[in-house]
């Protein structure tokens, strides 16, 4: 989490729902919209309309993970696995 860049909304899923997640970025400044575990007793804030954003990145990821050599990193490079990825976002969203 120390990692992470600075951001005012953290996105994530279900699978992130914990207390612990919640204290480290709400330390940092950065408001958590995460929704509710259905076993969760005390339900957090959680916003559906701002949680419509994730759903647009989750769809650019599976669009570049459709390249054979993107979702397998055959790159050993970081500058040249960058390249690629550049290259598949020009072909998917020009085309």
């Amino acid at each position: 989490m120390d990692s992470l860049p600075p951001c005012r909304i953290l996105h994530a899923d279900k699978g992130y729902d914990s207390n612990q997640i919640r204290r480290l970025t709400e330390a940092k400044g950065t408001m958590p919209n995460i929704p509710p575990k259905a076993n969760r007793v005390c339900k957090n804030c959680f916003s559906p309309y701002l949680y419509r954003d994730r759903n647009a990145i989750e769809r650019m990821f599976c669009r570049l993970k459709d390249f054979r050599r993107i979702a397998t990193r055959y790159d050993r490079l970081a500058i040249n696995f960058l390249a690629a990825i550049h290259i598949a976002a020009t072909v998917c969203y020009w085309l």
